[in-house]
C-alpha cells in the first residue's frame, strides 16, 4: 500500500452552488485530510483533469464526485471519457446525483463508475450521505498510487 502524504485531492463536478456547500461542509466535518476542489460542468471537468489552461496546475485528483446533469458535457460523457482515457481510468469516480432511474444506475456502471449515490433531498440525509463517502472512499479503500 502506498502511503498518502498530504491531503486528498478530491474533485467535485457539480453545477448547484448549494449542492457545492454542503459538501464542502461535509468534508470539513470529516476525519480526512482533503482539498477539495470544485468544477461546474464537464467541459471544465476535463480542463481540470487535463491540466489545460487555467488548470495546468493543479494537482491529480485521488478520487472524483461527480454529478451526472451537468452543463455543456453530461456527466455521462465525462465518465465515459475519464474512463476511455488511459492517463485517468483508474482514478475512482463516485456518481453523485438525484436520479433514481434504474437507466442511469445501470448505464453509468456500464460506463464503469466505481460507485452510484442518489442524493437525498433533506438536508441532514445529504451531509450523511458525503460523510459516509468520506469515511468509505477516503479511509477504508485504498486508492491507486496518483499519477500511475
Amino acid at each position: 500500500m502506498v502511503e498518502k502524504n498530504g491531503p486528498i485531492e478530491i474533485l467535485l463536478v457539480e453545477d448547484n452552488p448549494g449542492d457545492v456547500r454542503l459538501t464542502k461542509e461535509a468534508l470539513k466535518e470529516g476525519k480526512v485530510y482533503s482539498n477539495l476542489h470544485t468544477v461546474k460542468d464537464g467541459v471544465e471537468a476535463m480542463e481540470f483533469l487535463r491540466r489545460k489552461g487555467r488548470y495546468k496546475d493543479v494537482p491529480r485528483p485521488d478520487i472524483i464526485l461527480l454529478d451526472l446533469n451537468l452543463p455543456r458535457k453530461d456527466g455521462r460523457e465525462v465518465l465515459e471519457e475519464i474512463k476511455s482515457d488511459n492517463e485517468l481510468k483508474r482514478i475512482p469516480v463516485v456518481v453523485l446525483t438525484t436520479s433514481k432511474a434504474e437507466e442511469d444506475v445501470l448505464r453509468t456502471y456500464n460506463l464503469h463508475a466505481n460507485c452510484y449515490v442518489t442524493k437525498p433531498v433533506d438536508l441532514e440525509k445529504f451531509m450523511v450521505v458525503v460523510k459516509s463517502i468520506d469515511v468509505f472512499w477516503l479511509t477504508v479503500v485504498t486508492l491507486p498510487p496518483n499519477g500511475h
